[in-house]
């Protein structure tokens, strides 16, 4: 059986603010997890849209395509033209379970949920020649599942290969995550066993990590054991946390141990009755600052993650968010504009309040306004959404957060972090297209580690600067 796996490119990608380098940082780990479970017979091939041009000529006799909203046009448009060609089209991922109807206009089958159980019952029934219309995840475990196909991830094309997820889900449910949605009808948090987890770690290659985990903290004495385990190996990581879980004594000093540098976390806000509007009640009576301080202290950097345009926000909140995040010594930020992703009880809420303006799934992209914030106009949101993006990157704000840090070391580890990420954008843009981006991961690595060694920059460059270049 010939089966093709695709993951369409965002909308955003004919934006003229699209970012090429984020989409070429990850490669698609669900779909090579799929076809974990696929027999050695079958011809499997796994597209990134991102990353490569796709190949519509083929002739595949399943085609399986991943959505999140921002692709969802995109996607309908290649399932339909697989499907005219005579291939059986199946649909999953978030916009799919969000909008099952919508969605089944183009597929012969849907997917609802995460696919640990319903993918191999699928696979049995297509075999058959029996397939179903729907399958409804209800079963949520990570036990006896096969290891992604890692051989089928192209990983010259992406600057993090090593990306992993040991858990799905979140402990907590927040109004505006999409997320919830997707794990409606069964458990919506669990894990590994710490030994497998550990195991495939052991596999990856090279010294860098990236969790993909939605929390990887949200199992205290998963993560305690996980982090115990990796002690020694040498690794660096970087994955997301909570601001509970960087307060919690003990757990973090172990993931640092064992090789965590950099955390995304979920701050979203400074107003708690943003929080308390949200359900967001983890964040609640919690020192943000602290919070910040003692990941500093430990040598992890931080990557901050706010949203706009909750109830309680008015024009001020953009100036506000930016400075606080600036005098924390914050490395880099990523802000959001409030959106009511379909599922959730944030779309609900807006929608029986009739504020929702647009249900063109390109605009939810988390840079348009969708909907009628309550103390501004959209114009006003979006606007100061991107001045916030530009008053935090600008040189001299992140020279200010850099000389927060007392030592050299890490203002320079700043400076480079943040300049990197954000001023860069022609280099890495040149290094897509030369097919090139891994020869930068040294460079991440080394600034992950804080530059140790007194020949640590030059070192890690000059591969980078290499014609001849080398790949993990």
């Amino acid at each position: 059986m010939k089966v093709k796996m695709i993951l369409p490119a965002l909308t955003e990608a004919k934006s003229p603010f699209w970012r090429s380098i984020k989409y070429s940082l990850f490669p698609p780990l669900g779909l090579a997890t799929l076809a974990g479970h696929l027999s050695e017979d079958d011809q499997v091939t796994i597209q990134d849209e991102h990353v490569e041009v796709l190949d519509l000529s083929d002739d595949p006799n399943l085609v399986v395509i991943q959505i999140y909203i921002t692709a969802a046009y995109r996607a309908y448009e290649i399932a339909d033209r697989y499907r005219e060609k005579g291939a059986y089209i199946v649909l999953g991922g978030l916009h799919v379970t969000s909008l099952p109807d919508e969605a089944a206009l183009h597929a012969d089958t849907i997917f609802l949920g995460p696919g640990e159980d319903t993918w191999p019952a699928f696979l049995s029934d297509f075999r058959a020649g029996r397939p179903a219309r729907v399958y409804q995840s209800r079963r949520r475990t990570l036990a006896d599942q096969p290891g992604a196909r890692r051989d089928l991830i192209k990983r010259h094309l992406y600057l993090v290969p090593n990306s992993i997820v040991v858990s799905r889900g979140c402990p907590h449910r927040c109004d505006f995550c999409y997320k919830e949605a997707f794990f409606k009808g069964g458990r919506s948090f669990y894990t590994q066993a710490v030994d497998a987890a550990l195991a495939e770690i052991h596999s990856l290659p090279g010294r860098h990590l990236y969790f993909l985990d939605d929390h990887l903290f949200g199992d205290s004495r998963f993560a305690g054991a996980l982090f115990d385990g990796m002690k020694g190996m040498g690794r660096l990581w970087q994955a997301a946390g909570t601001v509970q879980s960087v307060l919690q004594p003990g757990l973090l000093e172990k993931a640092v141990e064992s090789g965590l540098r950099s955390l995304f976390v979920g701050f979203e806000t400074l107003n708690p009755v943003n929080l308390q509007e949200q359900h967001k009640y983890q964040n609640l009576n919690r020192d943000y600052a602290a919070a910040v301080r003692r990941l500093h202290e430990l040598g992890v950097m931080v990557n901050a993650s706010f949203v706009f345009g909750l109830d309680s926000d008015d024009t001020t909140v953009f100036d506000r968010t930016v400075e606080w995040a600036i005098e924390q010594g914050i490395e880099t930020a990523t802000f959001h504009i409030l959106t009511p992703y379909p599922g959730t009880m944030l779309f609900q809420r807006l929608a029986a309040q009739r504020r929702i303006t647009s249900t063109n799934w390109d605009l939810y992209d988390t840079r348009h306004a969708v909907y009628e914030p309550a103390k501004m106009t959209p114009g006003e949101l979006e606007e100061g959404y991107w001045r916030a993006y530009q008053d935090f990157y600008r040189w001299g704000s992140i020279v200010r957060g850099a000389w927060t840090k007392r030592e050299w070391s890490q203002r320079i580890r700043h400076l480079a972090y943040a300049g990197g990420w954000k001023k860069l954008e022609p280099v890495w843009d040149v290094a897509i297209r030369a097919r090139r981006v891994p020869v930068f991961l040294p460079v991440l690595e080394a600034v992950l580690a804080g530059f140790q060694g007194a020949n640590a920059i030059r070192e890690v460059f000059a591969p980078a600067l290499s014609p001849a270049g080398s790949e993990p």
